[in-house]
Formats: structure tokens, sequence, C-alpha cells
């Protein structure tokens, strides 16, 4: 069995095609499952459902839902990009700026005009497709449910990304490659492919399947445990 160290350190999403003739086996779906229903939550709610998608006709129209960009993403994600990889290093924390298309490495994007929307494949962000992948597993959760004293839902919304880890280390310890996609579709068109109930709001979703290819190489940086680790006393 893989220790659990190695999987965590080698964990990646796999921003690459999916062998679409490659089948997920049964009985490793339903250990991803079980490993998503041993999640810890807060108070034990267990706030959330999982829709398993690997019908390839539902599959088709999910990958053909635009995925539009806002405003707000990219100055925000701005502020996270570092310019080299000497920077990146140094800041120990976000992302190289190469990894995104040239447009989206200036705070002053916009949107709404149609060259600044043109990633490096010359694909509009309103255009851009879902890669394929033989099942697709949408989260959903109540926003009216939230463990007691928990102001905005907070640790609801740290149970939800407990719920992340588990689907993606069991994954990861399958052989199966996961991408985690935080915007699928609007709200409303993914409700509808998909019969969600409009009480019902969309976490994320999450790509399972077999990598055709190996992502580019991309520089991983981490914060050392002395950068953010104190022991008795914070600061000390």
């Amino acid at each position: 069995m893989p220790d659990p160290l190695d999987l965590i350190r080698d964990r990646k999403s796999w921003r690459v095609p999916f062998d679409m003739a490659r089948a997920i086996p049964k009985e490793d779906l339903l250990r991803v499952l079980e490993a998503a229903r041993w999640t810890p939550s807060a108070h034990n709610m267990q706030n959330w459902e999982i829709v398993a998608v690997d019908d390839p006709a539902v599959l088709a129209r999910l990958a053909q839902a635009e995925r539009p960009i806002s405003e707000a993403f990219i100055k925000e994600n701005y502020e996270q990009l570092s310019f080299s990889k000497e920077a990146l290093l140094e800041r120990k924390t976000g992302l190289l700026a190469s990894m995104f298309p040239a447009a989206w490495q200036t705070p002053d994007f916009k949107p709404d005009t149609q060259a600044d929307a043109l990633g490096k494949d010359g694909i509009s962000s309103r255009q851009r497709a879902l890669l394929p992948g033989p099942v697709m597993l949408v989260v959903v959760y109540d926003p009216t449910r939230r463990a007691p004293a928990s102001e905005g839902d907070f640790l609801g919304i740290i149970s939800l990304g407990c719920l992340m880890e588990n689907i993606w280390l069991e994954a990861e310890g399958l052989g199966l490659g996961v991408q985690i996609v935080s915007l699928l579709a609007g709200d409303a068109e993914l409700k509808d492919i998909l019969g969600i109930p409009d009480h019902l709001r969309v976490a994320y979703s999450v790509r399972l399947g077999y990598p055709v290819k190996q992502p580019e190489d991309y520089l991983r940086v981490r914060r050392e445990v002395g950068d953010f680790t104190y022991f008795n006393r914070y600061g000390g």
C-alpha cells in the first residue's frame, strides 16, 4: 500500500485529456466513493451529494457548456502570480504566470473583449471546452444547512475540502488521473443538464480517468515546515 505521505506529495492536477475508450472499473469508482463516504465533516452533517456522470452523452453536454472567466478571478489570480521561476522559488506560494494565457497575466483583463479573451490556443475563454474524461463527479451541497455556530458555514466549507482530499488521494492511489474543476458551467445550465434541485449549490466537480499523456512540467513550490509552524507560542 502506498505511503499516505507519498500520495500527498505526488498528487497532481491532470490538466490533460483522459482515455475515453478506457472505462474506470466499477470497483475502483466505488472505492473512490467509499473514501468520500468516510470524509470527516463538521457535526457529522455530511452535507453533500455527488452526481457521478459516466454517460457519454451527458459528459458531452457538460464538455460543451461555456466556462466564462470573471474579472474578479483574473484580478485576484494576478496577485498570486510570479513572473519568473526565481521569484516563485523565493515567494514559495502561488503559480508561474506562464501557466496562463498572456491576456490573463494582467489585472486589466476584460473578459467581454474578444481579443483579451483568447487563450494560448486561440479559443475564447467563453468557448473553452472541458477536456473529456470517462467519469465526472459533481459535488453539491445545501447552503441552508450549516454546522452549529459556524458563521458563513465556515466548518461546512472545510468539510467539502476534506471530501475533495479523500476523493483525490484514493483516486491517485488507484492510478487514476484527477482534475478538480471549480468552474464547470453556470449553475442554472449545469443543474438543468443533471436535474439538480434548485435549493442545492454546486461546490466543484472532479474529472477522473486515465491520462493519455503526462502534463507539462511546472514548478511546484511549498513553504518549509519551519515557515508556518510555531511551537507553544505564535511567532516563537
